[in-house]
């Protein structure tokens, strides 16, 4: 077929056509689409009922010759003709050819097209036998014959096609015109022919400007030698350096260069590719995945992309039924992951969002943010701190949340080591506060943002963020002896490991070492950590609400998210600086610094005394509690809130060491 389809536009079509399925809607769903006909549609309507009387005028014609056997049934033809135009504008509606923009007809619609001419022929055969059964003597007992309804399917299929693939034809032409004369860069794609095939689209219905497409370099040798919408295949991703040259020396010189998502997989070397794209001088951009249905666009290349991970697949359907329409509280709603996962429930449709969070720059920004994207939703943002506890009772039972997520938490691990007092303060005390509140407001569930250095911790950070666990997991065994055989409230806690680009993560910081010209500092060369994007932990923290509210699984309340293999700290530094096109240990030095107070090599996913559960959800994990029973922790806090209040360090660590025993055991 000849032009691309706009990828916007190319969604709306397939969720009509339903891939190439001709079953007619539903009836609520067709009576939408009657309400929502425009101008441009009726006008649509008449172009059908005129191509359909042009068809059957001509066929007949055709078929008798304009002869007298042709004006013998005209009249009968023409007292039929006004009903079977109304039948055909009816029929055109239900294939959708009526409200298909012809701008970005497709082989969906051409199925269509043969799908209507075929009913109605199939419609005119019917009434032939109609009047062969009921004709009288003296009349014609056929009045179209097989002949006529051959040529009639013809005809029609070329009245109906004919406008619509020349419209397509005539805006292909002048968006390619566009894309090459306005200033579009020479591009030279890289990927597979599947992924090429959907950017060139793009560039095609003027998705995707200012590229002007010379050829593909694909891992496929299936690929080599073919054509993907009148561009050549030129070879494989190791010729980059040979096909730029080879267009310099014709004076046809390449600026740009886009990978595609097949082009970041391992076994094509993106990080080779991207350092040659630099030595030549070249703009590397991406196209994202287009898995849900974006409209085709360029990105930097980021570090992300080079992790080498595949994403899980999320059950998007899932989440939106947990929050749409339900009330949501967020504390530390301003941070990289409290946030997204604000930015994650609107989405999803959340009726009402209470976002907490004791930094008024960090609030300002996310209700700004919110109230740009989700205008949909009403979002209240609060200034408060989660040690505070009447005043977290006080927010939360005032907006009485149906799902509470707590992400307001310290956890950076160096300057906990040192200020660890106030890790117990937030970490343990805000936690505790603002469980007791989402229970006191009758929520339905709270969620714990926690993270794998909780496991056998050895920080501070993971051991004040164990004890918070302990604490939920307690309250949600004490919830659940109290309504025994009912639904309730859940109380879970969701681990994960370090996230991309959030504050304090190791990615802003190799990026500043590196635009600063080096060293970039690894602290040690074998220390190795689990990665994930911070909109994929959101959704499947999310997912892990979902499951935690069935009653299948009433004794699981620790989550852990499968992070995929851990990546070594100094292969990511590595990374990143071919990312920028420097070769490390050339351009940019690495220098290890040391461990610092509270690391250690590797994370964990599970305790040793943690029975894991397989639960059947795709990227999640989970662990049946281990806690010890509500007044053995009350006694804890108890004593904790005493030495807190004397600064008394020795009894917090004495008391912290007695509740988690494990404390510092892997510390090596």
């Amino acid at each position: 077929m000849i032009a691309g389809m706009h990828a916007a536009d190319k969604l709306s079509a397939d969720a009509q056509h339903k891939s190439f399925s001709a079953s007619a809607p539903q009836p609520a769903i067709r009576m939408q689409r009657l309400s929502q006909l425009t101008h441009r549609n009726f006008l649509i309507a008449t172009h059908d009922a005129l191509a359909t009387a042009f068809a059957l005028l001509a066929s007949f014609y055709l078929r008798f010759e304009g002869g007298e056997a042709f004006y013998a049934r005209l009249p009968l033809l023409l007292g039929i003709l006004p009903f079977f135009l109304a039948f055909s504008v009816v029929i055109c509606f239900v294939f959708n050819l009526t409200t298909t923009k012809w701008r970005f007809i497709s082989l969906p619609d051409a199925l269509n097209i043969l799908r209507v001419a075929t009913v109605l022929t199939v419609a005119l055969v019917v009434l032939d036998y109609a009047f062969i059964f009921g004709a009288t003597s003296g009349k014609a007992p056929v009045l179209f014959g097989r002949v006529t309804i051959i040529l009639y399917w013809f005809l029609q299929v070329f009245a109906l096609s004919a406008l619509r693939f020349g419209y397509r034809y005539f805006r292909y032409t002048r968006v390619r015109r566009h894309a090459r004369t306005e200033g579009a860069s020479a591009t030279l794609l890289i990927g597979r022919a599947a992924d090429a095939e959907v950017l060139l689209r793009g560039i095609e219905s003027g998705a995707v400007k200012q590229l002007w497409p010379v050829g593909v370099l694909s891992p496929s040798a299936a690929d080599r030698g073919q054509s993907i919408r009148d561009v050549p295949v030129l070879g494989g991703i190791d010729d980059v350096e040979d096909v730029i040259r080879d267009y310099a020396g014709r004076g046809k010189p390449i600026s740009r260069l886009v990978m595609t998502p097949s082009a970041f997989e391992p076994e094509m070397h993106p990080e080779a590719v991207l350092m040659r794209a630099k030595r030549l001088g070249l703009i590397v951009s991406r196209m994202p995945s287009l898995a849900s249905g974006d409209v085709p666009r360029l990105t930097n290349v980021a570090v992300e992309d080079l992790l080498l991970r595949p994403s899980h697949n999320i059950d998007y359907a899932r989440l939106e039924a947990l929050v749409k329409g339900k009330a949501v509280a967020v504390t530390g709603g301003g941070g990289s992951i409290g946030s997204e996962i604000c930015a994650r429930v609107t989405t999803f449709g959340a009726a009402r969002l209470l976002v907490i969070e004791n930094s008024e720059p960090a609030l300002y920004a996310v209700t700004e943010r919110l109230a740009e994207r989700a205008p949909g939703a009403a979002v209240e943002g609060r200034i408060a701190d989660i040690r505070d506890r009447e005043r977290v009772m006080r927010l939360i039972g005032e907006f009485k949340p149906d799902i509470v997520f707590h992400a307001a938490a310290l956890k950076h691990v160096p300057i906990l080591e040192r200020d660890w007092s106030e890790g117990v303060k937030t970490n343990i005390f805000g936690s505790v506060n603002v469980a007791d509140a989402a229970t006191a407001a009758g929520a339905e569930a709270m969620v714990m943002i926690s993270t794998d250095k909780a496991i056998e911790p050895v920080s501070m950070l993971g051991l004040t963020k164990r004890f918070a666990e302990m604490y939920c997991q307690a309250l949600d065994h004490e919830v659940m002896a109290q309504s025994p055989g009912k639904p309730r409230m859940r109380l879970i806690s969701v681990r994960f490991g370090n996230v991309l680009a959030s504050n304090g993560s190791v990615v802003p910081k190799f990026k500043a070492q590196i635009d600063a010209g080096g060293p970039v500092t690894v602290t040690h060369p074998d220390m190795v950590r689990y990665f994930m994007t911070i909109r994929e932990a959101c959704d499947l923290v999310l997912t892990a609400a979902t499951h935690a509210l069935t009653p299948a699984r009433p004794d699981v309340s620790v989550y852990v998210l499968n992070m995929g293999q851990p990546v070594k700290i100094v292969e990511l530094a590595e990374r990143m600086i071919r990312l920028s096109g420097l070769e490390p240990g050339v351009d940019i030095e690495v220098v290890f610094t040391g461990m610092r107070p509270g690391e250690r090599l590797n994370e964990i996913l599970f305790a040793s005394a943690e029975p894991t559960v397989e639960i059947g959800v795709p990227g999640i994990m989970a662990a049946r509690p281990n806690e010890p029973p509500m007044h053995t922790v009350r006694r804890w806090l108890a004593a904790l809130e005493e030495a807190i209040a004397k600064d008394d360090r020795a009894t917090i660590r004495s008391v912290l060491k007695d509740a988690v025993p494990e404390f510092g055991s892997n510390a090596a």
